[in-house]
C-alpha cells in the first residue's frame, strides 16, 4: 500500500507539534503530558493526542486535565502509524515530534531536538538517547533489517556479542552511544521530524499495524534524500521494555502471543515491500531457527529445555498463521489485527 502524502502548507503557526498516539495508557499518560508541558515553557507547542479507542477513561482524563491538548479520538484501534497520520495531516508546527506515552522528556530535551534540526537542514528525522527509569540505555539507533541482521537477532548472538562490529550490527551495540551519528533508523518511542521530508517521501505506511513502520519510513525518507540522525544529548525515558528486563518467559501468554504474531505479519510486509524475493530467506531462516530449537528439547531430559521447546514449536504456528493471513507478504490483514 502507498503510504499517503502529508499537505503542502506554508502555515506554520507552532514551534512544535508533539504528537502522542495512546491506546489504554491513562495513568501513564497522564504523567506523560505532565512532561511535555513541563518542557514546554517558553515555546509555541501545539500537542494533540490520538486515543485508539481506549476504554480506561484516557479521552475524558485527557479533556478534564489538559483542555489545551488537541485530542482526536479513532472509534477502532488504528494501530501506531495510520493514527499517527491523523495528526500529522493536520499538525502546524514547524517540526513533528511523535512521542510514546510511557515516553518522557528530560530537562532541556525539547530545545535540544528543535536546535539539531534548525542546524542540521538534511536531516529529515532525528531520534535522542532512550534510557529506562533507572537511567540504563536501550537501543536507539538501528541498522536496517535484512535476513543476516535478523537472524544475528533471532539466534541470540548478537545479544551474546554486543561489542563486535559484525554481531552487534543490528542494534549498533558496538557503537559509543554518547556519540551523534548518521544510522539507518531510530525507534518511534521518539522521534522529530521535518515536515518537508514528509511531504517528499509520504507518511506512516497504514499496512503495518505495528512494528516496522517506523523502519518503513527511515527508509523511504532515505530514499527522497533525507538523513536520519542520533543525537544522544536528547535525552527521553522510555518505560517501554522495563517489564521484560531480566524475565525469561518459557510459555507464551496470550498477550505475548498476539504481539509475536504482529511482529511476524510486519516482517513479512516489510520484506516483500522492500526485498521482493528475499521474504523467503525472512521466512525460511525464522523456520530453522525455530525448528533447531525444537528439536534439540525434544532429546533432552530437561523439563526446561522441553517447556522451551513447546513455545517455539508455538513460534512455528505463529509463523505459518502469520504467511497464510499476509498472502506471503503481499497483503496487510484487516485492521485492527
Amino acid at each position: 500500500m502507498k503510504a499517503p502524502a502529508i499537505k503542502s502548507t506554508d502555515t506554520s503557526v507552532y514551534d512544535v507539534s508533539i504528537i502522542i498516539v495512546s491506546y489504554n495508557t491513562r495513568e501513564i499518560l497522564r504523567k506523560c503530558l505532565r512532561s511535555v508541558i513541563a518542557e514546554s515553557s517558553g515555546l509555541m507547542v501545539e500537542i494533540i493526542v490520538v486515543d485508539n479507542a481506549s476504554t480506561d477513561g484516557s479521552p475524558e482524563m485527557i479533556s478534564a486535565e489538559f483542555p489545551q491538548t488537541l485530542l482526536l479520538r479513532s472509534e477502532v484501534n488504528l494501530g501506531f502509524g495510520a493514527a499517527n497520520n491523523i495528526a500529522l495531516e493536520i499538525a502546524r508546527g514547524r517540526y513533528f515530534i511523535l512521542l510514546n506515552s510511557d515516553a518522557f522528556f528530560t530537562k532541556g530535551a525539547l530545545r535540544q531536538a528543535i536546535q539539531h534540526m534548525e542546524e542540521t537542514p538534511e536531516c529529515g528525522l532525528g531520534g535522542g538517547h532512550l534510557v529506562g527509569r533507572d537511567g540504563s540505555s536501550q537501543p536507539s539507533s538501528r541498522c536496517f533489517h535484512s535476513v543476516l541482521n535478523d537472524v544475528l537477532v533471532l539466534s541470540g548472538l548478537a545479544a551474546r556479542y554486543p561489542k563486535s562490529r559484525f554481531f552487534g550490527r543490528p542494534d549498533r551495540t558496538w557503537a559509543d552511544s554518547g556519540t551523534p551519528a548518521r544510522v539507518d533508523w531510530v525507534p518511534g518511542a521518539f522521534c522529530i521530524l521535518r515536515p518537508e521530508a514528509l511531504r517528499r517521501a509520504g507518511l506512516f505506511d497504514p499496512a503495518f499495524f505495528l512494528y516496522y513502520e517506523e523502519v518503513d519510513l527511515c527508509l523511504r525518507l532515505k530514499r527522497a534524500g533525507f538523513a536520519v540522525w542520533y543525537w544522544p544529548d536528547i535525552v527521553i525515558v522510555h518505560l517501554g521494555g522495563e517489564s521484560s528486563k531480566g524475565r525469561v518467559d518459557l510459555e507464551l501468554s496470550p498477550h505475548a502471543a498476539q504481539v509475536v504474531l504482529w511482529r511476524m505479519r510486519s516482517t513479512l510486509l516489510y520484506y516483500r515491500k522492500h526485498h521482493g524475493w528475499q521474504v523467503h530467506l525472512a521466512r525460511l531462516s525464522e523456520q530453522l531457527l525455530y525448528g533447531a530449537t525444537v528439536a534439540r528439547s525434544c532429546l533432552s531430559r530437561d523439563a526446561n529445555r522441553r517447556l522451551r521447546g513447546k513455545r517455539y514449536r508455538s513460534l512455528l504456528r505463529h509463523l505459518k498463521q502469520a504467511w497464510q493471513e499476509t498472502a506471503g507478504g503481499r497483503q496487510s490483514p484487516q485492521r485492527p489485527w
